[in-house]
């Protein structure tokens, strides 16, 4: 026994209160997106504080924490998405309902925690999509890495294009 505490990240809604938090891992995502090619995703301080705030008080927005410390942060709902009834160069692996994970963002604290937080997801919902930019090569190796099969191009509602993923253990 080396006497190293055993680390379990745990996952949670996130409180109102912790707003400002949060808003501190989303500024450091998009300064690592920025150094790692993806300077494009989240221009302009997107996600907004008030988008986030939204996110929280509808009960949608969450945590991933580690001993007290954030390890990341996203927003996760069984809810059909607009942008996703499209997809294009390609066809989603099925039709069935869905939840959805965005605005996922790591601290850059705990290695594993955006692979964490998918997992977690799936444990709640067989069916999953996502998008993310095409120059975030990150977050599609990580996505691959769960599971998920890069299925088209949708659409936002500001018409930038992102790649949707999806991860289905339905029969």
């Amino acid at each position: 026994m080396n006497g190293m505490k055993n680390k379990k990240m745990e996952i949670r809604k996130t409180r109102i209160e912790e707003l400002d938090k949060v808003m501190e891992v989303y500024a450091r995502a998009r300064k690592f997106m920025a150094e790692h090619n993806n300077p494009n995703q989240w221009k302009n301080n997107k996600p907004s504080r008030e988008q986030i705030e939204k996110d929280i008080l509808a009960g949608k927005h969450y945590i991933c924490e580690e001993d007290g410390d954030v390890a990341a942060v996203f927003y996760f709902a069984h809810e059909t998405d607009p942008t996703y009834a499209k997809i294009y160069d390609g066809a989603w692996l099925n039709d069935s309902d869905y939840a959805v994970v965005h605005r996922i963002a790591s601290s850059g604290l705990v290695k594993g925690a955006g692979s964490f937080c998918m997992n977690w997801a799936s444990k709640q919902c067989d069916n999953l999509k996502i998008d993310t930019h095409a120059d975030n090569y990150v977050m599609q190796n990580m996505l691959k890495k769960c599971g998920f099969t890069p299925c088209g191009t949708i659409y936002l509602e500001d018409g930038e294009a992102r790649i949707g993923f999806q991860k289905s253990m339905l029969e």
